[in-house]
């Protein structure tokens, strides 16, 4: 098989959530277990953080690696879903996966795969796990997939653990309420190892402290004694409230994700240095700072024109939503915003369609996957939030038109879902 023919096989033999949904899920770690041992358990010849989060955990994992790459280490990273291409899911020093080990790893592993039936994300984790042990990664950052106790990452050990928020999303899957979220997400908990938490509403950060003490793992929650100042966008001064040090600095990524995660990297990497790495506070800055540079970051207020201001941003479920529409109103400035969107039909539709901008021209398309909120449905949401709409068949169509539209001075904003961000041509 060539490159091509061995994603085809990929996609067409296992089931991948981000096409069809909770039916792609597996209801334990029996499968990744499987190929794993099949692989002679790859996951045990690297060191590794693991990530979870409902928001925030890509765009940390990005900057966690970005900053041990700074430090001179070899760096894996693994995470989910891709924009444009699969290999992004999985990159080592910021360089996508080769297609050749793609093309191998499918050849080698076709049959495994026919005889286990894995899901397509239980399959690509143990392919990047595979591949760090081949490239010999010093240490691996490795996003989850979706919740944490039987997501299919959470076969390693890891040097710490990540647990970037908590939100109403999945609740289908991980269950009803922020604690049955908290308690699944505080799977990835492992004896003995520290925990750093996001700033977590009570109940989500009591269901993560009862894991955490079970396991006897300390828990860290930097947003108690550091304080993140926005000065201007991408631009940030984080203070430490009990020493009074402050760091000040201009970062590639921007908004929600450097306000609220910087914290975590900063007492990830003290966590770290206790465990062996060494990283120094010029080395953290800076790698925070150039995290697109040097990862490869897309997606996240993802800045592809000027004149007009276009952006997209993959962030999806009401946590996110209500941040980027505040981002959006604040940045614009009163300019005219024209905007993009399309959802997945298994998000909480009616909570999110109550936060978007009145005052935005709104062109309506679906992603092409079997998940996507139909166009006719956007419309009859549209009419009922009394938003100013128009539909289009495909997201490339419902851009072109978005750009047509606009004058130099607009804004157009590309987001809704991941999917849909994926599609556009200048990503």
């Amino acid at each position: 098989m060539d490159y091509q023919e061995s994603l085809d096989f990929l996609y067409e033999q296992l089931p991948i959530f981000q096409r069809i949904g909770k039916a792609a899920m597996k209801k334990d770690l029996t499968n990744t277990i499987v190929l794993a041992e099949a692989l002679s358990n790859p996951q045990h010849d690297f060191k590794s953080v693991h990530i979870a989060g409902t928001n925030g955990k890509g765009s940390t994992a990005h900057m966690f690696a970005s900053v041990l790459q700074e430090a001179g280490y070899r760096v894996g990273l693994y995470t989910s879903p891709h924009l444009k291409s699969f290999r992004e899911r999985i990159r080592v020093n910021g360089q996508l996966v080769s297609k050749e080990f793609v093309v191998d790893f499918v050849e080698r592993c076709k049959n495994l795969m026919v005889e286990v039936k894995p899901s397509f994300f239980e399959m690509t984790v143990i392919m990047a796990f595979e591949y760090f042990s081949k490239e010999k990664v010093d240490i691996a950052v490795i996003e989850t997939g979706l919740g944490g106790r039987l997501d299919s990452t959470n076969i390693i050990l890891p040097e710490l653990s990540v647990i970037t928020s908590i939100g109403l999303d999945h609740e289908d899957i991980l269950g009803a309420g922020l604690a049955n979220i908290a308690r699944e997400k505080a799977g990835i908990i492992k004896e003995y190892i520290p925990v750093i938490i996001g700033d977590l509403a009570s109940e989500a950060k009591e269901e993560v402290a009862a894991v955490a003490k079970q396991k006897k793992a300390p828990v860290f929650c930097p947003s108690e004694w550091y304080e993140t100042l926005v000065l201007a966008d991408h631009h940030i001064r984080v203070v430490n409230r009990d020493t009074k040090k402050s760091i000040e600095f201009t970062s590639e990524l921007g908004g929600y994700s450097l306000l609220k995660n910087v914290p975590l990297i900063l007492e990830g990497v003290s966590q770290l240095r206790t465990r062996g790495f060494a990283i120094s506070d010029q080395q953290a800055v800076d790698g925070i700072r150039q995290v697109v540079s040097h990862t490869g970051l897309k997606g996240r207020w993802q800045k592809l024109r000027v004149s007009p201001t276009v952006v997209a941003d993959i962030g999806h479920n009401e946590e996110a939503v209500r941040e980027l529409m505040s981002r959006l109103d604040t940045q614009r400035q009163g300019a005219k915003l024209h905007v993009v969107w399309g959802m997945a039909g298994d998000k909480s539709i009616e909570s999110i369609f109550r936060l978007l901008l009145k005052d935005a021209s709104y062109y309506f398309c679906a992603a092409d996957i079997p998940r996507a909120l139909s166009v006719n449905e956007l419309a009859r949401l549209g009419d009922e939030h009394k938003l100013n709409y128009t539909t289009h068949d495909t997201v490339s169509a419902a851009y072109e038109a978005a750009l047509a539209n606009v004058h130099e001075e607009d804004w157009v904003f590309v987001g809704g879902s991941t999917f849909v961000v994926a599609e556009i041509k200048d990503i």
